[in-house]
């Protein structure tokens, strides 16, 4: 491996591994931060976010100003398409996995659901969270990276 101070450069090949579904809604549930992407005027939006796998849907904590909350709201339809991103990457070996879920969005309605989301998902920001939003997915798509020879790509 060449080090310098700024970056590491990988000498060794690495070998992309396709999840199936449960292996990768697995590893989605053993991290609890990630990134939703969505989309905010005509442009895509990321935001880092903290998440709760939820008999197989993803669920963040937001807050009544957000424009999610806003785009889930107005949406009487299926919801809102979006992506959700969480990995697991080391920095050094660049080892790990990553994992993306593609479905719908939707505001969680139900005080019961809700009460029960916001004991399960502590914000991680200093700022009230006081909605729900529930990703039923519907494209898993996860990789894992080893470090047991072969072609890498990512």
């Amino acid at each position: 491996m060449v080090h310098d101070s700024h970056r590491h450069v990988i000498a060794e090949p690495r070998r992309r591994v396709e999840l199936d579904s449960a292996e990768a809604l697995r590893l989605l549930g053993s991290v609890s931060l990630g990134r939703i992407v969505f989309t905010q005027h005509a442009l895509p939006t990321v935001r880092p976010v903290n998440h709760v796998l939820d008999d197989g849907a993803v669920v963040i904590r937001t807050h009544e100003a957000a424009a999610l909350t806003s785009y889930a709201r107005q949406n009487h339809g299926p919801g809102v398409v979006v992506a959700y991103e969480a990995d697991a990457i080391d920095p050094d070996t660049h080892l790990g996995w990553s994992v993306v879920v593609t479905g719908y969005a939707r505001l969680v309605t139900d005080p019961g659901e809700l009460a029960r989301y916001h004991t399960l998902l502590r914000p991680w920001v200093d700022q009230t969270m006081d909605q729900a939003i529930r990703i039923q997915p519907d494209l898993i798509t996860g990789v894992l990276l080893t470090a047991d020879g072969g072609p890498g790509e990512f």
